[in-house]
């Protein structure tokens, strides 16, 4: 029998070999060790460091000292099979609407190219100007605020050269001492949190990690609102442009993002930082569900009777539904504070204008209705229907009314777009005071047998072009490329099926093309009712992570992100549905 050792059954005094013979002298085997640790070092040293004039050398990137802050290693407890990932399947663009896909996709990339041509490194593209700005922080907002938009339009070339970038990023290094809370974690961290769930490349999730960690002094505050600004290499924090009060929208919409972070590492840092914002929330003693605009950080009240649903407040009602849908429709004290704002909203903020019948929601101040719709309010109409859509157990009458406020203001947004010269939409306008609450008119319609079908607010009426016969007049007329009304029509058009959504926002995209592309990017629109568009030279992150991904999935055949496994940031960063385990339950007490 062979022996198993000695191959062609070489005898066992076969001579040893000139390598083994010398390999088996210790001295020489130290030798043949040093030298290949010379070798090595010489060869992997570029790939690590980088020399200086000094011939020192200095890291390349350098990993997060993540035991600094949390004592313990990254991912201790984190749960295996937490990423569901999407492969978006190609668009067979033999059908029309895929055709419309692929062109907002051309869209995205005639956008991001400038970008890197010109801005790569910084924040934003100034495309008029070939330049840029950083006014996110400098570390390249355009790039992460993006990379989920890139995954879903399968631009894998670009995806896989972004995480490249984020692979050596340094949350440290900041432009100015001070990174916006609310804007860093909306963007930033929402941004590589989906791009996680959406890939599984687990290096954004050791970013997101990081940056999470290093925003959490924001919320040293004697209530644990979060301030405004916080630096991540110090943890100093800024009180910010207001001087000292919190915003309700900048305290309230941080939730969805640290609670997914919570669910992937196990860190109850997370949690109990964002939750305890929402105890306070859930104990303030407010009026008819609407939140306030300023918010005291040293005791978490409001401080003014100003009602909105536009700047300032927005997102803070948006992350009450999707908190709650994001952990699996668990957290029930989020789902009835928002019953709770929606009917606020509803019988106190929405009006009806005097000759077109346009609903539109404003915001009051001292009690008095200011008749203005902000183009940022634009999104309420998607949340009411995305609402309606999930809430399997929502009241009828609460269903039919948040439809019917959903249909309307969504119809008013698109049609601010399609009354004006160029197809885009002002970022204000001013309604008629002589407008009535709409709880009113459609209390007399059903006195009178909701006599002409549609209730008041929902009848769509044409465009109209001559700005004298309009209910409003444009308090802003600069389009900056925002996605609050696409928004809206994707929501539309999924929850219900009802073409003419697709068809408006199709305008809209090509309103798009006409005016805003310019030769090395995209550009806001100085006035949208006026020929020749002027632009101005600017391209803000979210047109590439918002505006164009929801016009991409409003047009792909696919149901992409479906809205029912999926919520989607205030920042469009789509993070995927979950279940708080046992553990998770008791370590972060949640009992509701």
């Amino acid at each position: 029998m062979l022996p198993l050792h000695t191959p062609n059954n070489w005898p066992d005094e076969q001579p040893k070999s000139f390598s083994r013979q010398w390999l088996g002298r210790p001295l020489a085997r130290w030798a043949a060790l040093g030298v290949c640790l010379v070798l090595g070092f010489w060869f992997l040293t570029p790939l690590f460091f980088e020399w200086s004039d000094e011939i020192q050398f200095a890291p390349r990137f350098t990993l997060p000292p993540l035991q600094d802050v949390f004592g313990s290693a990254p991912w201790a407890h984190a749960q295996p099979g937490l990423v569901m990932g999407v492969m978006p399947p190609k668009l067979d663009e033999s059908r029309l609407w895929n055709q419309r896909a692929a062109q907002v996709r051309d869209a995205y990339l005639h956008g991001y190219k400038h970008y890197l041509k010109y801005a790569s490194g910084h924040d934003e593209l100034l495309p008029l100007s070939n330049g840029w700005q950083d006014n996110f922080n400098g570390w390249g907002v355009s790039m992460i605020d993006s990379m989920d938009t890139m995954w879903i339009m399968g631009l894998r070339d670009e995806f896989n050269d972004a995480v490249r970038v984020v692979a050596q990023q340094n949350f440290t290094q900041i432009t100015g001492y001070y990174a916006p809370f609310f804007e860093t974690v909306i963007r930033y961290l929402g941004g590589l949190l989906s791009a996680y769930a959406l890939s599984g490349e687990t290096i954004l999730l050791t970013r997101a990690d990081d940056l999470g960690a290093r925003l959490l002094p924001a919320f040293n505050s004697p209530s644990g609102f979060p301030r405004f600004g916080v630096n991540p290499a110090t943890g100093d924090t800024s009180l910010g442009w207001t001087g000292g009060p919190v915003l309700f929208a900048e305290a309230a919409s941080c939730q969805v993002e640290y609670k997914y972070l919570a669910h992937l590492t196990g860190r109850p840092e997370y949690f109990e930082r964002a939750e305890n914002v929402m105890d306070k929330i859930y104990l303030a003693n407010v009026t008819d569900g609407l939140f306030a605009t300023q918010w005291d950080p040293s005791d978490a009240t409001p401080l003014d009777t100003h009602f909105s649903v536009g700047a300032s407040v927005d997102s803070g009602y948006e992350y009450l539904l999707k908190q709650y849908l994001l952990s699996a429709q668990s957290e029930t004290r989020a789902k009835s504070q928002y019953l709770a704002s929606m009917d606020g909203i509803l019988n106190h903020l929405l009006y009806v204008s005097p000759t077109r019948k346009l609903l539109y929601v404003t915001d009051t101040a001292y009690g008095t209705p200011t008749h203005t719709l902000e183009h940022l309010a634009c999104f309420l109409p998607g949340l009411l229907a995305l609402g309606v859509h999930t809430l399997s157990d929502l009241h009828p009458r609460d269903k039919e009314r948040h439809m019917w406020a959903a249909k309307g203001l969504a119809y008013t947004c698109y049609v601010a777009y399609a009354d004006q010269a160029t197809g885009l939409g002002p970022d204000g306008a001013q309604f008629d005071s002589r407008s009535t609450l709409w709880v009113d008119e459609v209390r007399k319609w059903e006195e009178g047998g909701r006599e002409g079908g549609a209730p008041p607010g929902v009848v769509e009426v044409p465009p109209e072009h001559d700005a004298e016969k309009r209910d409003y007049r444009d308090s802003s007329s600069v389009y900056i490329l925002r996605p609050e009304t696409v928004e809206a029509l994707f929501v539309l058009w999924k929850t219900t099926g009802d073409a003419k959504w697709r068809e408006r926002g199709w305008e809209i995209f090509q309103a798009l093309e006409r005016h805003a592309r310019v030769q090395n990017g995209y550009a806001s629109v100085h006035d949208v009712d006026r020929l020749p568009a002027m632009p101005n030279d600017d391209m803000p992150s979210y047109f590439l992570a918002e505006t164009l991904k929801y016009l991409y999935l409003l047009f792909a055949e696919a149901d992409i992100v479906p809205l029912d496994k999926w919520v989607f940031n205030t920042e469009a960063h789509p993070l995927p549905v979950f279940t708080w385990s046992h553990w998770e339950r008791k370590e972060y007490n949640i009992t509701s």
